[in-house]
């Protein structure tokens, strides 16, 4: 299995940054797009339980739950990623994952509409995000898939939240 981290010289010896995408990756619905993160960094799926608000938090951020004893952040992507606010179903749920920060590996909750499937994705399923011009912020894409004629959006889940943000998050569970 590869490392979702590649140094460049890695990444050549390989073919590409195209190479270093394949593998497994949970998708995910919002609103009506479908996401795939990588399945390694994928800790646990559970339903959306009681969210403790933090005040004076960004409205992305929808406070801290209690996992077993730890306390995690959690992230409604809807809203980080700008799109409407929604009321949570029997579908939404909770993807905690483990995010690379700069001094370790740091658990978050996401919610997200609801999770649809497992994919193996080979390099050849994988196209480069198409240029959305000036002011287009996309580092936290890795890619398109094209699979049965869908398209879904693969996140690197590390990118999606500034390292600001998360060492605002950091700062809640202290």
């Amino acid at each position: 299995m590869q490392s979702a981290l590649v140094s460049p010289a890695e990444r050549e010896a390989t073919g590409g940054i195209a190479a270093d995408r394949s593998g497994k990756y949970l998708v995910f619905q919002l609103d009506r797009e479908e996401f795939g993160i990588r399945v390694l960094q994928v800790r646990e799926i559970m339903a959306v339980q009681e969210i403790t608000a933090v005040p004076q938090t960004p409205a992305h951020i929808k406070g801290v739950i209690n996992l077993r004893g730890k306390i995690i952040p959690v992230v409604d992507l809807r809203l980080k990623f700008g799109l409407p606010e929604a009321e949570y179903t029997q579908h939404t749920c909770i993807i905690v994952v483990q995010v690379q920060r700069e001094t370790s590996p740091m658990p978050v909750g996401i919610v997200v509409d609801g999770v649809a499937e497992v994919l193996n994705l080979a390099a050849e399923d994988i196209e480069d995000t198409p240029d959305f011009g000036h002011g287009a912020t996309t580092a936290y894409l890795l890619g398109m898939a094209k699979v049965k004629g869908k398209v879904k959006i693969l996140l690197d889940i590390d990118r999606v939240l500034t390292a600001q943000e998360l060492r605002g998050l950091d700062a809640l569970v202290q």
